[in-house]
């Protein structure tokens, strides 16, 4: 259905329309419609009884689980406006982002990835605490034009801003993708990718409150579990990034695949070989990919029927009432119903991404095809995505010149078989330095994405006239 005004109406409705069916499985829990329903009901008390109202903005930094499930909706069902943070983030990173938000709380799982969390002012509630279960059902007065959520997405400054979008646009942007993607009632959804980003949010959990699937949360990443969990769970949807298909095509008994029939990738650049064997290969019968962006969801998406070839080289076709087009540098623009609010907070930032005439500047480079498909051919501003994660090198950079060896440093995106991208570092240093050290180093003050696969010592930086480094001159 189409006409839903907002995620909690839509959420809580799924325990009418599909009842007693399977809504989640997360580990030895097994909840139904009904029952998850009514955990989001008490969840959504206890977040007001804490005192979260109409807007107020609260934190999630934890891994995919059904508690996750529980508290996002928890807290839009009791008007409260979701954050949701990269569990990549290291302490101070994830600090950043919530006092930024303005977040009144923020849920966590403590010792996830060995890290624990405080942040001086802001209360913290451990997700496996009996927090979620404490309130007295609560549903609060909600309008579609509301803010339901707002991700955070690093810009070319590496200062991550959040994007604000609405119960309405992320309902019919969702109602599309589940279409195309062919998700079914009844599916068995095994959800790899993180909660914190849109398309574990919205293209898993909404999609799958909108059409009745089952929900398998993923904490961590590991292909003999996954393919352990496909095999004894029946598992029928599994969206990914290309590295997902890269591992399953590595299972040496593809029987434990047998029931798979429908998947979705994107966010990186796919060799048409990969496609092929993947229809070859694993029993998917549908392979959808598509571009999006936090600040405009899905913004093209594949058809059934499309070649190997169209889904591996192109992005599909502009969804409904979406604009897109060509600037003449190249940038694709986005504008309709689907872009963003604007960024929490920042008026400048908002200014910078939105013409006056609404079109959304994605600083990705693109084109059509003649069959009127969009193809990425580049980034305006030098982001790269290592497995799909955006990863930007003046963050990165930024990070690596705190190192007090390291006099110059360039980033830039290289690619690899396996993660799409990965990041190679070009230093200019005061005195000696290991690669190995450097990158060592690194990885205590970046989530591993960012952190560089290779680093290259050199005496000098390519640059122009005015001092600026000539990224397409290093090699």
């Amino acid at each position: 259905m189409s006409d839903w005004r907002t995620i909690p109406e839509m959420v809580l409705r799924a325990a009418d329309r599909f009842g007693d069916a399977e809504a989640v499985v997360d580990g030895p829990q097994r909840l139904s419609f009904v029952e998850l329903v009514e955990r989001i009901r008490q969840a959504s008390g206890a977040f007001n009884g804490f005192g979260i109202g109409k807007g107020d903005r609260v934190a999630l930094w934890a891994p995919n689980s059904v508690e996750w499930i529980v508290a996002a909706f928890g807290i839009m069902t009791a008007g409260g406006v979701l954050v949701p943070v990269n569990t990549r983030f290291k302490t101070d990173e994830a600090a950043d982002v919530v006092a930024r938000s303005g977040a009144k709380a923020v849920l966590v799982q403590q010792g996830f990835f060995g890290q624990e969390f405080a942040i001086p002012g802001v209360p913290s509630i451990d997700l496996r605490s009996d927090f979620l279960s404490s309130g007295a059902p609560f549903v609060a007065a909600v309008d579609g034009d509301d803010v339901s959520d707002v991700i955070y997405t690093s810009g070319t400054t590496g200062r991550p801003k959040g994007a604000m979008m609405c119960h309405r646009q992320t309902l019919r942007m969702y109602e599309e993708w589940a279409t195309l993607a062919d998700l079914r009632r009844g599916d068995r959804y095994l959800m790899i990718n993180p909660y914190f980003h849109t398309f574990g949010l919205k293209a898993g959990l909404i999609a799958s409150f909108l059409r009745g699937a089952t929900m398998l949360p993923v904490a961590v990443f590991d292909i003999d579990a996954v393919v352990d969990l496909v095999e004894r769970e029946r598992i029928t949807m599994l969206p990914g990034p290309p590295t997902l298909y890269h591992s399953l095509l590595t299972v040496a008994d593809k029987s434990k695949l047998a029931t798979l029939r429908a998947g979705v990738t994107g966010a990186a650049d796919i060799p048409v070989e990969l496609i092929r064997r993947i229809r070859d290969e694993l029993p998917f019968q549908s392979l959808m990919t598509g571009y999006g962006l936090t600040e405009a969801g899905n913004v093209t998406l594949s058809r059934p029927g499309d070649t190997p070839d169209d889904v591996a080289t192109t992005a599909g076709v502009p969804c409904q009432d979406v604009d897109v087009r060509i600037a003449e540098d190249g940038e694709v623009l986005v504008r309709g119903y689907s872009v963003m609010r604007g960024y929490l907070d920042d008026p400048a930032a908002t200014a910078e991404a939105i013409d006056p005439d609404g079109w959304l500047h994605t600083g990705d480079l693109g084109e059509f095809t003649a069959s009127g498909r969009l193809k990425i051919v580049g980034r305006k501003k030098d982001m790269f995505i290592v497995g799909g994660f955006n990863a930007y090198p003046a963050e990165i950079e930024g990070v690596l010149m705190q190192h007090p060896a390291v006099a110059q440093v360039a980033v830039i995106g290289v690619p690899d078989e396996r993660m799409g991208q990965v990041g190679k570092a070009f230093v200019v240093c005061h005195h000696p330095l290991g690669a190995d050290e450097l990158i060592g180093w690194s990885r205590e003050l970046m989530a591993g994405y960012k952190v560089p696969r290779y680093v290259r010592f050199v005496d000098a930086l390519p640059t122009n006239a005015t001092g600026k480094v000539m990224k397409n001159q290093l090699v």
